[in-house]
C-alpha cells in the first residue's frame, strides 16, 4: 500500500523544521519548501500527495500558489493553513481548489487526520481516472 507524501510550505523555518520531525516520527514522508516558488519546484521533481501550505507568506502567498498548484498539479490536495485566517481568505482557498483550511497552531494529530482525508479523496479519484481510461480501451 502507498504511503502518503506530504510538503509542508511555510516561510517559517522553525515551523518547518519542527513539523518535518514530529510528521517523520509518525513514518510519512516529509519534504519542506520555504516559499511557494520552491513548492511548485519540488512538486516538479517529487511525487507528493498532499501540501500543507502556509497562507500568508512573502512573495508568492499561499492564495496564489494554491493556483498554481492546481493548475499545474491538479491532482495534488492542498491544506490551507494559517494564523491569521479570514472567512474571506478561506473561501477563496477553498473555491481555488482546498480541501480544507486549518489554524495555526494545529494540532498534529489533526493535521494529519486532515492530510489522510484528502490523500483518501485523490486515491478515489485516481481510481475513477483507472476506470474510465480501462473502458476507453
Amino acid at each position: 500500500m502507498e504511503t502518503m507524501s506530504l510538503m509542508l510550505v511555510d516561510d517559517e523555518e522553525r515551523f518547518l523544521s519542527t513539523m518535518k520531525k514530529l510528521i517523520a516520527r509518525k513514518g510519512y514522508e516529509v519534504i519542506t519548501a520555504p516559499s511557494g516558488a520552491e513548492a511548485l519546484e519540488q512538486l516538479r521533481t517529487h511525487n507528493i500527495h498532499v501540501v500543507i501550505l502556509d497562507v500568508k507568506m512573502p512573495g508568492m502567498d499561499g492564495n496564489q500558489t494554491l493556483k498554481e498548484i492546481k493548475r499545474l498539479f491538479p491532482l495534488v490536495e492542498v491544506i490551507m493553513l494559517t494564523g491569521h485566517a479570514t472567512v474571506e481568505s478561506a473561501v477563496e482557498g477553498l473555491k481555488s481548489g482546498a480541501t480544507d483550511y486549518l489554524m495555526k497552531p494545529t494540532d498534529i494529530a489533526e493535521l494529519l487526520e486532515k492530510a489522510e482525508e484528502a490523500f483518501e479523496k485523490r486515491k478515489r479519484l485516481e481510481d475513477k481516472i483507472r476506470v474510465a481510461q480501462a473502458r476507453t480501451f
